[in-house]
């Protein structure tokens, strides 16, 4: 039998024995829940789902706090992907200018989405920590329009297209070196649950609704803040809680670390405790509906590239539930 070299989920090279290759079975669309989109014939919740700035509340011009932070600002300057408001400086080294200012028109700073210490939230990426060879790649795949979204109301990846082609070399080399610099630290709780506080939609990120109303979490991940209003006001210190459901941890183990039969443990390139090696990025830790949507992609073919494509036989027997237990499991170990 011919041997190949196949990637794993964030990127590593590995031999493989190629068998042929099953497709799992796809369900009808991409799953909502990892793609911040409403399932499908669903009715609005009240709310209602809030997008980019129209329908955010209006800037009275008032200034604004969060806990522990001795800084102040208006909506407005929370807003302005050109000139970020940080909370905490002292949390982080100093950024390069592309993270905190950016540079007009196109090249929005990188600190507006995915904060100035890099942590991210469910509807983009955490950046700390990734190495900076695997995040260049990934900037150039974007500049190529190799990475795209199979959920085409994900409108953020175009987003990030148009901001990665209006960089420079130079400014991809210091985000880069940038965010690979900082320590990954604990930043989403995972519970696993039967039920889940009830939700809507803003910007593709899921927000609990007033009171206390839940309903059951069925298949899905939901992902939201610890402290909402912190997070409105883009705290950089407000994590985030993921509802998983019960069971989901152990069986993600089981594939994660033995492959169960559809694929290959993870840890053979993105370490034994999954916390990278070389390269390769870390799993523990991160945003459980990031790495779902990421694997979902792959399996999609939306998701290609230099390391990407080597990746369809690793994900091409995995089914939805797979996914969903992968990225519970992953995002239950502890970073560092």
């Amino acid at each position: 039998m011919r041997k190949s070299l196949v990637l794993s989920a964030f990127g590593c090279v590995t031999a493989l024995v190629l068998r042929p290759i099953v497709v799992a079975q796809l369900p009808s669309g991409p799953p909502a829940w990892a793609y911040g989109v409403p399932p499908a014939g669903a009715t609005p919740a009240p709310g209602g789902q809030r997008g980019g700035g129209g329908g955010a509340p209006a800037d009275d011009g008032s200034p604004k706090h969060v806990p522990g932070s001795t800084q102040a600002f208006t909506l407005t300057q929370i807003r302005d992907g050109f000139n970020i408001a940080d909370w905490f400086p002292e949390d982080h080294p100093k950024p390069p200018d592309i993270v905190m200012t950016g540079r007009r028109p196109d090249a929005r700073a990188c600190g507006l989405c995915h904060y100035p210490n890099g942590r991210g939230r469910p509807e983009n990426a955490g950046l700390d920590g990734l190495p900076s060879a695997y995040f260049t790649q990934q900037i150039a795949d974007f500049k190529r329009d190799l990475r795209k979204s199979a959920e085409t109301r994900k409108t953020n990846t175009a987003i990030m297209t148009a901001i990665a082609k209006a960089m420079t070399d130079e400014e991809v080399k210091a985000s880069a070196n940038y965010f690979s610099s900082l320590k990954r630290t604990a930043w989403i709780r995972i519970v696993e649950a039967t039920t889940v506080p009830k939700t809507r939609l803003s910007g593709g990120m899921f927000l609990p609704l007033d009171g206390a109303e839940t309903e059951p979490i069925a298949d899905r991940i939901i992902e939201v803040p610890e402290h909402p209003d912190q997070t409105e006001l883009r705290d950089s210190r407000s994590g985030f809680i993921a509802y998983v459901p019960a069971g989901s941890i152990k069986k993600g183990e089981a594939l994660v670390t033995t492959g169960g039969g559809r694929t290959i443990a993870c840890g053979v390139c993105h370490g034994a405790d999954l916390h990278g090696l070389g390269p390769v990025p870390g799993l523990a830790g991160r945003s459980p509906s990031y790495q779902a949507r990421q694997l979902y992609d792959m399996q999609a073919g939306t998701r290609t590239g230099l390391w990407s494509d080597l990746m369809k036989a690793v994900v091409a027997k995995l089914t939805p539930d797979d996914m969903l237990a992968i990225a519970a499991y992953t995002a239950s170990r502890a970073p560092r």
